[in-house]
């Protein structure tokens, strides 16, 4: 079952659009806080997106920009405004197509089929993302964003962060730290456990995330 993520403000566009998907087999997460957009993104982790242009706080240019910024999903633009200057801005901002409103259900249904069997019957697949406090951990190729800044990370440093995300507000021990990174071959003792956590650290840093990861004294790391 495909997920498509839905940024639209008109509450009525947004149902009649879901209702229709839903009927043919489609799963929608329609946004709701428009403060919130990539972190809904990252916790639904949609094939597909459909993005109004007119939107609260930040236009959908401006989300489709982020998104492109670390993700290859398919951005599908519905829209009243359907002059040539933005068309050409959503497919420069990384859109894959635009629909003009008022938009026929029956050519809705069809280009978003047509994206999702190109997209996706070539074998490229839905990059997973995690998102906390500002940060999106991109698990498909050890890259870390924050804002339009990247940072890409070794083998341990991402699993580090990624053990640590996934018990967000968890103290996490060094002993089990340990163990995560020994799945290498190469063995990882307690010096080589610091270096790792403070390069790591410096990487944040420079992303603009100052004490991102925590220390417990005598008992661990966490990200609060």
């Amino acid at each position: 079952m495909y997920r498509i993520f839905i940024v639209e403000d008109d509450t009525a566009i947004c149902n009649i659009v879901s209702d229709l998907l839903s009927k043919w087999g489609y799963l929608t997460h329609i946004v709701t806080n428009f403060e919130n957009v990539l972190e809904d993104f990252a916790n639904f982790k949609p094939q597909l997106v459909l993005m109004d242009i007119n939107l609260p706080n930040y236009d959908g240019f401006f989300f489709a920009n982020k998104i492109r910024s670390f993700s290859k999903i398919p951005i599908v633009f519905l829209s009243s405004r359907s002059n040539n200057m933005d068309i050409i801005m959503a497919m420069n901002m990384g859109g894959d197509d635009f629909i003009t409103k008022p938009f026929s259900s029956d050519v809705l249904l069809a280009k978003i089929s047509a994206i999702l069997r190109r997209t996706y019957d070539y074998g490229q697949q839905n990059t997973e993302l995690i998102e906390h406090n500002g940060l999106l951990l991109n698990i498909s190729d050890y890259t870390v964003y924050v804002d339009n800044k990247k940072e890409i990370l070794t083998k341990n440093e991402f699993r580090i962060i990624y053990l640590l995300l996934k018990h967000k507000g968890e103290i996490i021990s060094r002993d089990e730290i340990m163990r995560v990174l020994w799945e290498d071959e190469s063995f990882v003792d307690d010096n080589t456990l610091t270096v790792n956590i403070n390069r790591l650290r410096k990487k944040l840093l420079v992303l603009g995330l100052a004490d991102y990861i925590l220390t417990k004294k005598g008992e661990g790391y966490y990200i609060p």
